[in-house]
């Protein structure tokens, strides 16, 4: 049957595509992000504590695909909150810090399996907080902001979501003659497609995304702010995926898609190379100044916390408590920190990282 926005898809195609995706420009568009990719990979590992990545840039990930579901907090408040267990944030600082929780535990699955149906349910766990399953109940529809028409409706039956996702599990493991930074543009749709839980599928694809890239040799870590691209082309980001519904335009999403990829691991690649060199001036200024107290774990622990208490400096094990107060406000008086009051607590806050970690994507012309 045609498709028709106001009624269940059950007719999505299967994959692979029933066009030939692999244009001339596809290809060379490939080429760019997987360049692109090997050299935020290599960047990464000049900061030995990886830590340093893995608690600044999934942060801003998780705050920005959060906020493409207008769940909307800041990246201040989540480093705030990102080291304790979040009571006193508020409910969508709570939900975005699901989401770095969802992809640092997916990471970790990826040791044991690959990316599969199941892992997407325990990421969408995760992500919402509740112990859902993929739905046995139709879905949302999805409509157009401006005019409140239907768009597209996912398709219904728990079987035959199944079905489809055990498609979408074959496609992207199976079809190795395809290069997986195609795989990714046509996971990705086709899940957004699928739509399989009744809330949280955009976060749950885009942590997908992340994990995939991982999976499959590209990145080491997921420290790739794919997310920052979508905030910054939005319209285009929903204009693309609906095209590859209703025109079956799929070269145009996987460049789209292609230019993502690109794009932000030339930012992300930029910035794990200034937090590196930041982090190597901070050290050497409290080698210089604060000779008695310096070591190289204590500038990290500043820079894996950016919002650092006392008891991050005792857990790393480079202070006792009372030790460890009197450090921090060292660094404050050196201006490396700004102390704050929270609650009962002093908390000592990396005002440089923070400005680093702090720009926005520019928006690409007609888009």
């Amino acid at each position: 049957m045609p498709f028709k926005p106001d009624r269940p898809y059950n007719d999505l195609p299967p994959l692979p595509p029933r066009e030939d995706v692999e244009t001339k420009a596809v290809l060379k568009a490939c080429i760019e992000a997987r360049a692109a990719l090997a050299e935020l990979r290599v960047s990464g590992q000049l900061i030995p504590n990886q830590s340093v990545l893995i608690n600044s840039i999934p942060l801003l990930e998780a705050q920005a695909s959060s906020e493409i579901e207008n769940i909307v907090t800041t990246t201040d408040r989540l480093f705030r909150f990102a080291n304790e267990a979040g009571n006193q944030a508020d409910p969508a600082t709570k939900e975005a810090l699901r989401y770095r929780t969802a992809l640092s535990e997916g990471f970790q699955t990826l040791k044991q399996r690959p990316v599969s149906t199941s892992t997407a349910i325990a990421v969408c766990r995760t992500i919402k907080g509740v112990e859902l399953d993929i739905r046995a109940t139709p879905g949302t529809a999805l409509m157009n902001e401006a005019t409140g028409a239907v768009i597209y409706t996912p398709p219904e039956g728990q079987a035959l979501l199944r079905d489809k996702l055990a498609n979408w599990e074959s496609y992207i493991h199976e079809a190795e003659n395809i290069d997986p930074l195609i795989r990714l543009a046509v996971m990705h749709y086709q899940f957004e497609a699928i739509h399989p839980f009744i809330d949280g599928n955009g976060r749950t694809g885009r942590v997908l995304n992340l994990l995939y890239l991982v999976d499959k040799g590209l990145l080491d870590i997921p420290v790739l702010y794919l997310s920052r691209y979508i905030i910054g082309n939005k319209r285009a980001y929903y204009d693309r995926l609906l095209a590859v519904t209703t025109e079956e335009a799929w070269v145009d999403w996987i460049l789209y898609m292609l230019e993502a990829v690109r794009e932000t691991a030339n930012w992300s690649t930029a910035r794990i190379r200034a937090i590196r060199d930041l982090l190597d001036q901070t050290a050497e200024r409290i080698r210089r100044d604060l000779p008695k107290i310096y070591s190289r774990e204590l500038a990290e622990v500043i820079f894996v916390h950016p919002y650092c208490r006392i008891g991050d400096l005792v857990s790393a094990g480079i202070a006792k408590r009372q030790s460890a107060s009197v450090y921090l406000k060292a660094l404050a008086e050196l201006s490396l920190l700004q102390e704050m009051k929270a609650g009962r607590e002093n908390l000592y806050v990396n005002p440089a990282l923070l400005a680093l970690l702090s720009d926005r994507p520019p928006t690409k012309p007609n888009q």
